[in-house]
């Protein structure tokens, strides 16, 4: 390249380059409105078993005007909750979770599908139990606004995929007959980081 041309291009390529990711906008995850949940079988269809876990966080980046956009869900799998203490204890032990040696669980995706600004899909991977598999999701709502108390830019959706549980290792009750399909729903707010 001529040296005077770059002299004259260089200053607006790196403003350029240094402008393309600008627009991203970072928001935490509230731990006190965000509780990933999730649907699973009882005894080849009997019933239908609903919890969610207590305790999560992370972050959503998002640029709508660009349409692009990632999350990250870390959630910890010991404050599951099914309204049963027992099944609780259950759940967390060694023949399922096994949270002692897997005391963490992550959702990571990108966002896609944006349409005014929203997103409609996230293409991501679930670590589960110390198994890391694709699983997508579908995002039935999106909205971003002002929160009304905290006084800052909030956005709130919420998700749903599906995944099989024995892919990651967890599949109690499958020879019992137990359908190892969970449908797994994230509902989540995240507030602009100050």
């Amino acid at each position: 390249m001529n040296p005077s041309l770059a002299r004259v291009l260089l200053p607006s390529i790196l403003i350029f380059a240094s402008n393309a990711h600008a627009a991203d906008t970072i928001y935490t995850i509230d731990p006190d409105h965000t509780h990933p949940a999730f649907e699973v079988d009882r005894l080849g269809g009997l019933s239908v078993w609903r919890g969610f876990f207590k305790k999560s966080s992370g972050t959503i980046t998002l640029d709508p005007v660009a349409g692009t956009g990632s999350v990250v869900v870390n959630i910890d799998p010991s404050s599951v909750d099914f309204g049963v203490d027992k099944l609780n204890e259950h759940v967390i032990a060694p023949d399922i979770l096994d949270v002692a040696q897997f005391p963490s669980a992550t959702y990571r995706g990108v966002l896609s599908g944006f349409k005014d600004g929203a997103p409609s899909s996230v293409t991501g991977e679930l670590t589960l139990h110390g198994v890391t598999k694709p699983v997508n999701l579908q995002i039935d709502s999106f909205k971003c606004m002002p929160h009304p108390i905290q006084k800052r830019e909030v956005c709130g959706a919420d998700a749903i995929g599906h995944f099989n549980r024995a892919d990651f290792g967890v599949n109690y009750g499958e020879k019992a007959g137990f359908r190892q399909d969970v449908a797994l729903r994230i509902q989540v707010e995240a507030l602009k980081a100050e």
